[in-house]
């Protein structure tokens, strides 16, 4: 039977990891970036995850990343920290640490590079689970970026033989795929929407939430969209989601997380920094951000923050 995490339904934030001109973790625009989540109603935060260029950071600076958000939730917002790897050893040690750090649960990609076979991701995902005990796991199936998708016989295999796998972030694109899922599920194992643009869709037919791209920009108004559509507010939903589209569709202009951090830099909450092989956005994205910005009144009192 699938563990019930009650919290874990609603808005999350796949965090950005801000860096300083010279590529060190920006430790002061971080935490000033967690509290405009939380100020913005934001009550789940997702640090070191596919938006947190967690790929091209080393061990230490997950956990320091992990260690600053937990302590800065502590009370306010619970913690989903990014600990998959492309092999299975290192997604256990990241997973374990992640845990001793205070973590209330993990998010798990599928392995990248690697294309293991349905039963390969079965094995990977169960071994991770086991060995981090009763810590919720939620699984993170993005074929874009690994090259492999979690089938929905697999992950609801998953959902039923490992109690503490208790949902799936799931961004496949797939809608048949995900229906699958949905409509098998077992009791308690929640689907949570992996793309901004089709979450009302995907919570119309039963999704219990969103990890956001969009919130590091908007935590408030993309908060209100998934407790309207949770809600079944249907048309004040479709208004909202519409306003929101434009910014959805900019932060994937270029690859991401290059649009959203040039927006955060026009808002001023960080340094428009990546880490190689990711580069700023070129000029005319930079001017779309900014547009999109000013449309959903975010720019108000703002400037650039330049590299």
């Amino acid at each position: 039977m699938t563990m019930n995490v009650e919290w874990l339904r609603g808005a999350a934030t796949a965090l950005v990891t801000p860096f300083t001109a010279t590529g060190a973790v920006d430790e002061e625009r971080l935490r000033a970036l967690i509290e405009y989540q939380i100020a913005g109603g934001m009550r789940l935060l997702v640090p070191c995850g596919t938006t947190g260029e967690s790929a091209t950071m080393t061990e230490e600076e997950d956990q320091r990343v992990i260690q600053i958000t937990v302590e800065l939730a502590r009370g306010r917002a619970r913690v989903i920290a990014g600990t998959g790897s492309n092999a299975t050893i290192s997604a256990i040690e990241w997973s374990q640490a992640a845990r001793d750090l205070g973590v209330d649960a993990v998010l798990v990609v599928a392995p990248y590079y690697n294309k293991p076979t349905q039963e390969g991701l079965y094995a990977h995902f169960h071994a991770v689970a086991e060995a981090v005990g009763g810590l919720p796991v939620v699984i993170y199936n993005v074929p874009g970026r690994t090259s492999s998708n979690i089938a929905a016989p697999t992950a609801l295999r998953l959902a039923r033989e490992v109690k503490n796998i208790v949902g799936i972030k799931e961004a496949s694109g797939d809608l048949a795929q995900i229906m699958a899922i949905l409509r098998g599920r077992p009791e308690h194992f929640r689907v949570l929407s992996g793309d901004d643009a089709v979450t009302l869709p995907l919570i119309a037919l039963g999704a219990d939430g969103l990890i956001s791209v969009a919130s590091n920009e908007a935590p408030a108004l993309m908060t209100r969209l998934v407790e309207l559509t949770l809600a079944g507010e249907w048309d004040e939903a479709r208004i909202l989601h519409y306003k929101l589209l434009p910014l959805m569709e900019a932060n994937f202009i270029e690859s991401s997380p290059g649009p959203v951090k040039a927006a955060l830099a026009l808002m001023g909450l960080i340094e428009e920094n990546l880490r190689l092989p990711l580069v700023p956005v070129q000029e005319k994205t930079r001017g779309r951000m900014r547009e999109v910005l000013m449309e959903l009144g975010l720019l108000r009192g703002a400037t650039h923050v330049a590299a």
